[in-house]
């Protein structure tokens, strides 16, 4: 292993992703098996969860396991992490990266509606990094923690209404500074992450109009890949991140700059 691979080496380590069965997910979940780790998929597509780790499994050669997780039920989530500490030997990393996103007025959203998007985007984050904190605590282990914010929660999107969203990832970055405060004692790192707008299953379908305003206000011009997001997710959750925690890494293609 040269020194640019032990830089950012995940080798040894198991990585549970969330909401690893397409889009961001799967692709940051294949590069980390890539850079040496192990991964653990958990998504509510719990058969294309296991295609997804079956792939990795057969480019990579590391080991994988999926699990059908509703982040926004505790108690799956405390059984789906002891089910795969269980499976896959331990559990080091977390990728925290389940999401919706409502693009809805706020005079017409209702509260189910509202709190729906809250409880994925916010709750869901947190019951799993609380959870998984909690693990590493108990096991008397080191960690780190990646979130998945959005540039969305430093402004406010145009010319689409999204208020839950914006909201919802605004309190992930805050969360997340405060869990870092909160965890640091223990050897538990915990960042986040800021995409901009990326090209995905999702994006790919939404109104033609907007997605041509999105591109003017880009100064780069066109959207991000969930691959441009992979060397933050992998330094963050890698020790040459060691004294790096409370971190917010926004990858905008300059968005949120103008």
């Amino acid at each position: 292993m040269n020194a640019l691979e032990k830089l950012f080496s995940l080798e040894g380590k198991t990585a549970i992703v969330t909401g690893g069965a397409q889009g961001i997910g799967s692709v940051v979940a294949m590069r980390m098996a890539e850079v040496g780790a192990n991964i653990a998929i958990f998504d509510m597509q719990e058969e294309k969860a296991r295609k997804t780790a079956k792939e990795i499994t057969e480019a990579t050669g590391k080991k994988t396991a999926a699990y059908g997780v509703d982040v926004t039920d505790p108690v799956q989530v405390k059984a789906a992490i002891e089910q795969a500490d269980a499976d896959m030997g331990g559990l080091d990393l977390l990728f925290n990266n389940a999401g919706i996103v409502l693009h809805k007025s706020a005079y017409d959203v209702t509260p189910v509606e509202w709190a729906k998007v809250i409880n994925v985007n916010l709750n869901g984050e947190y019951y799993m990094a609380s959870e998984f904190a909690r693990y590493l605590k108990g096991k008397g282990k080191k960690g780190a923690i990646c979130n998945t914010a959005s540039m969305s929660g430093h402004i406010v999107n145009w010319p689409q209404e999204q208020a839950s969203y914006n909201a919802s990832k605004a309190a992930v970055i805050q969360m997340t500074k405060s869990l870092a405060v909160e965890y640091c004692k223990d050897g538990i790192r915990v960042n986040c992450i800021s995409p901009g707008y990326m090209y995905t299953e999702l994006t790919c379908h939404v109104n033609p109009d907007w997605q041509e305003r999105w591109m003017d206000l880009t100064p780069y011009g066109r959207y991000g890949t969930p691959d441009e997001l992979c060397g933050a997710v992998i330094y963050l959750l890698s020790d040459s991140a060691s004294f790096t925690s409370g971190t917010d890494i926004i990858v905008d293609g300059c968005f949120t700059c103008v």
